[in-house]
């Protein structure tokens, strides 16, 4: 039997995608790639500073997404709108991860390769970031002393003062308990917010009695998400304590911070304490 070869249909040309634009691309109105790419001022002939600079900007770039997720996920919680804030811890929590890993490219630096280009950092120091800080404020971590190096900077200081006094995430989970009957102490809702959270032991005991029942309710979710948050914070100001540790030791840490003394310190902190402690009593 013969088989006859017959041609299929032709396949269409690929289209050519539009190469010509009047003025910049739209890619770059939407990215604005040519500011970004062209932000890093090198102040050291050492070629090993770039990374240094491009991590720490990227790292810029997310706390500025994270601080935007956890203040959707306060607002969700102003709204009694769970789903919504749940969602946008969750984002976050692949975000912190993302952040995380940009320690990667400085997390093996030797005392002499840091010090290749330490001294381009002046009094330059990662504490004096203003949208860290507002990280920070957000998980009630306040202090107003730390306003003090943004005074010659209007809009950051605006902005941190605000934050300052806006209640955190932490307290709007709180107040939410609250309003859903579970017995969250007067003195924690009306707590200043200016001020540094401190852990109770009467939201120890509501986190305990939330996680002693159901585990498909909304609260142990939002517990979760929490707790996910929680321990990637952690995690992000270990890997910083461990790559400070290798990269100058005990030394003082630029712009006159203790150094490794202080992150110890920051390490040693849980996020959200009360979700920790709580499962102790389950």
């Amino acid at each position: 039997m013969s088989h006859e070869v017959t041609g299929g249909a032709q396949e269409p040309e690929t289209e050519t995608p539009n190469l010509d634009f009047a003025g910049t691309t739209p890619y770059e109105d939407y990215v604005q790639a040519d500011v970004l790419t062209h932000l890093q001022q090198p102040l050291s002939d050492d070629p090993g500073e770039m990374v240094f600079l491009v991590t720490t900007q990227v790292m810029e770039l997310w706390f500025t997404v994270i601080v935007h997720e956890w203040q959707t996920a306060a607002g969700a919680l102003r709204r009694d709108d769970l789903p919504v804030a749940i969602d946008a811890l969750r984002r976050s929590a692949y975000e912190l991860e993302a952040l995380n890993a940009a320690w990667k490219p400085l997390a093996k630096l030797t005392p002499a390769q840091f010090n290749a280009y330490r001294s381009a950092l002046g009094e330059g120091s990662g504490f004096q970031s203003a949208m860290y800080r507002r990280l920070e404020f957000l998980l009630g971590e306040k202090s107003a002393s730390m306003l003090v190096p943004h005074r010659g900077a209007p809009r950051a200081h605006a902005e941190l003062e605000k934050a300052l006094h806006e209640p955190s995430l932490w307290d709007e989970v709180l107040r939410l308990l609250a309003r859903r009957g579970h017995p969250v102490p007067a003195a924690v809702l009306e707590r200043d917010p200016a001020q540094r959270y401190e852990a109770d032991p009467a939201v120890e005991a509501v986190w305990a009695e939330i996680y002693g029942g159901d585990q498909d309710s909304e609260l142990v979710r939002l517990g979760e998400a929490l707790t996910e948050v929680a321990e990637l914070v952690w995690r992000w100001r270990n890997d910083h304590l461990v790559a400070t540790r290798r990269a100058m030791g005990a030394k003082m840490g630029t712009g006159g911070s203790a150094g490794v003394a202080w992150l110890e310190k920051r390490a040693r902190k849980n996020v959200f304490p009360e979700l920790w402690t709580a499962r102790s009593h389950v």
